[in-house]
C-alpha cells in the first residue's frame, strides 16, 4: 500500500477501505430508524425481520453475530423485544443518543395512530375502514416475515443440536402452549451446559477476521468491542439512575397528588406493574390486561379489548401498544374535570410511558455486560441455544400471522396436551390468499425490494377495498 493510500484510507479504486468507512450521523439514523418504525407491522416477527433486512443487510450496520446477540439478550427481557431491540441497535451504533432515538421513533408510528384511532372509537366507535387499509399490508408483511425466517434459520441453525432445539421451541409453544420463559430457560440452560462440557455443536462459530465479513463489505458494529461498550461504574450507575427517574418520578408523583384511586393514579401504577412482567411478549399478558380492565377497573366493557388488538394489529409498531387504547378509554370515561378526549389523549400517554420507559433502562442498563460477555463461552453456548429456540419462536409467530392473515376464523384444539388455534378451512379469505401468493413471488422469485411489495400490497388492497371486496 502507497503512502496515499495509507494517508486517506482508500483502495486502488479510490474507495473507502472498510476499516475506515465513515460513521453515519445521527441525521442518517434518524432516517434510517424512521423508515423501520414506519414499516414495523407483523408483530414481532414482522418487526424483527424489518430491522434485519434493514439494518443487517441493507445498511450493513450491524452483523449478524452481533444483531444475533442482541435479539437474545431482549427476549430475555420483560417488554416488547422488538422495541428493545431497535433500541439496543441504536445504542451500538450511536451510543446513548442512538438507542433513545431508535426505541422513541419505534414506537412513535404506532403511538400517533392507535391515539387517532382511539378518539374515533370513542367519539363514534367505527374503525373498521382502517383494518380495509392495512389488508394489503398484512399480506406484504407475511412475506417479509417469512423470507427472514429463511434467512435466519440458515445462519443460527448450523448444525442438527440448533435444528432440534428450533423444532423442539417450534413444536412446545405452538402446539402446546409452552411458556415462552419455559422455552428460554430451557434452550439457554442446554446450550451452557453443552458448552461447558465442550461439546462443539454448542460452542460459538469461528471468529472472522474483524472489517472481513462477507464479500458485500465490512460492517459498521462487527465482531470487536466498541469503545462505549465498556462503561465505567459511575456512568452505568448514572444511566440506571436517569431511567428510574425517568419512569418513577412521575408515577410516584401522581399517586402522591392524586392518589392511588385516582384513574391516573391507577393507571400509572397498574402499567408500570405490567411493565415489570410482560415476559414473552404481548400476547402473554394481554388476557391478564383485558380481565383486570374490565372485571376489576371498568374500564372496558367486554368485547372492546379485541377492537383494541385489531387496531394494534394492523397499525405500525409494537402490539403491547394496545395498552395505549385501554390507558385511553378508562380516562376517557372517567375525566374528572377535564375535557373527556384531553382527559383520554394524557391517559393513553400515561399508559404508553410507562409500558416503554422501563425498556430504556433494562438496554442501556444491560447491554454493556452482555456485550462484555460475549466471549464467555458456556455463555455464548446459552445464548446460541438460545438463537436456535428463537428462530422456533418466530416460526411459530410467522405461523400464527398467517393463519389470522389468510383465515377468517379458527378453532380452539385442546386435549391431550394440546393447546393451539386451528384454522377453518372454509374461512379462507381468497383475496387475502391471493395477495399473500402475490408478495410471496415478489419476494422470492422477483427478488423484489420490500418497499415496492409493500407499496403494491398496500395499493391492491385499496383497490379491493374500493371494489367492495375487502373491508
Amino acid at each position: 500500500m502507497d503512502d496515499a493510500t495509507a494517508r486517506t484510507g482508500s483502495d486502488e479504486t479510490g474507495s473507502p477501505s472498510p476499516r475506515e468507512r465513515a460513521h453515519p450521523t445521527l441525521g442518517e439514523a434518524l432516517r434510517v430508524w424512521a423508515r423501520v418504525a414506519a414499516l414495523s407491522f407483523g408483530g414481532p416477527a414482522g418487526q424483527i425481520a424489518v430491522m434485519h433486512r434493514i439494518v443487517v443487510e441493507e445498511k450493513r450496520w450491524v452483523s449478524e453475530r452481533r444483531f444475533l446477540h442482541a435479539l437474545n439478550y431482549c427476549m430475555l427481557l420483560p417488554g416488547p423485544e422488538a422495541q428493545q431491540l431497535a433500541t439496543y441497535l441504536g445504542w451500538l451504533t450511536h451510543r446513548t443518543a442512538g438507542g433513545v432515538l431508535a426505541g422513541l421513533l419505534f414506537v412513535l408510528p404506532g403511538a400517533v395512530s392507535i391515539m387517532a384511532l382511539s378518539i374515533v372509537y370513542a367519539l363514534y366507535g367505527n374503525v373498521g375502514f382502517v383494518a380495509a387499509l392495512f389488508f394489503g399490508l398484512k399480506a406484504a408483511v407475511l412475506a417479509i416475515v417469512l423470507q427472514a425466517l429463511v434467512r435466519l434459520s440458515g445462519r443460527a441453525l448450523r448444525n442438527g443440536a440448533m435444528r432440534a432445539l428450533a423444532a423442539a421451541a417450534f413444536v412446545g409453544i405452538f402446539f402446546f402452549g409452552v411458556p415462552f420463559p419455559v422455552i428460554v430457560i430451557g434452550a439457554g440452560l442446554a446450550g451452557f451446559l453443552g458448552a461447558r462440557a465442550g461439546f462443539a455443536a454448542f460452542l460459538p462459530a469461528e471468529r472472522k477476521e474483524a472489517g472481513a465479513d462477507d464479500a458485500s463489505g465490512a460492517y459498521l458494529v462487527g465482531d470487536d468491542l466498541p469503545p462505549h461498550a465498556r462503561p465505567s461504574r459511575a456512568a452505568t450507575l448514572r444511566t440506571a439512575g436517569v431511567c428510574l427517574a425517568l419512569w418513577l418520578v412521575p408515577v410516584a408523583a401522581l399517586l402522591v397528588v392524586l392518589g392511588p384511586d385516582h384513574t391516573f393514579g391507577q393507571i400509572a401504577l397498574f402499567f408500570s406493574q405490567m411493565a415489570m412482567v410482560t415476559f414473552g411478549g404481548a400476547y402473554a399478558v394481554l388476557a391478564y390486561v383485558a380481565q383486570q380492565a374490565v372485571e376489576t377497573y371498568g374500564w372496558l366493557a367486554p368485547g372492546e379489548m379485541l377492537d383494541g388488538l385489531g387496531m394494534a394489529e394492523t397499525t405500525p409498531g409494537p402490539l403491547i401498544m394496545v395498552l395505549q387504547f385501554v390507558g385511553f378509554l378508562a380516562a376517557f370515561r372517567d375525566p374528572g374535570v377535564l375535557d373527556p378526549v384531553l382527559a383520554g389523549v394524557l391517559g393513553g400517554l400515561l399508559a404508553t410511558w410507562v409500558t416503554f420507559a422501563p425498556c430504556f433502562l433494562w438496554i442501556f442498563l444491560g447491554a454493556p455486560f452482555i456485550e462484555r460477555l460475549r466471549e464467555n463461552r458456556p455463555l455464548a453456548g446459552a445464548l446460541s441455544a438460545i438463537t436456535a429456540a428463537v428462530v422456533g419462536v418466530i416460526l411459530n409467530l410467522a405461523l400464527w400471522f398467517s393463519i389470522h392473515v389468510l383465515f377468517r376464523e379458527t378453532v380452539p384444539v385442546t386435549g391431550f396436551g394440546l393447546d393451539l388455534d386451528a384454522p377453518v378451512p372454509a374461512s379462507l379469505d381468497p383475496w387475502a390468499a391471493l395477495l399473500s401468493a402475490g408478495a410471496l413471488l415478489a419476494v422470492f422469485a422477483l427478488k423484489a425490494g420490500m418497499f415496492a411489495v409493500l407499496a403494491g400490497a398496500a395499493a391492491a388492497g385499496v383497490v379491493l377495498h374500493l371494489a367492495g371486496l375487502v373491508g
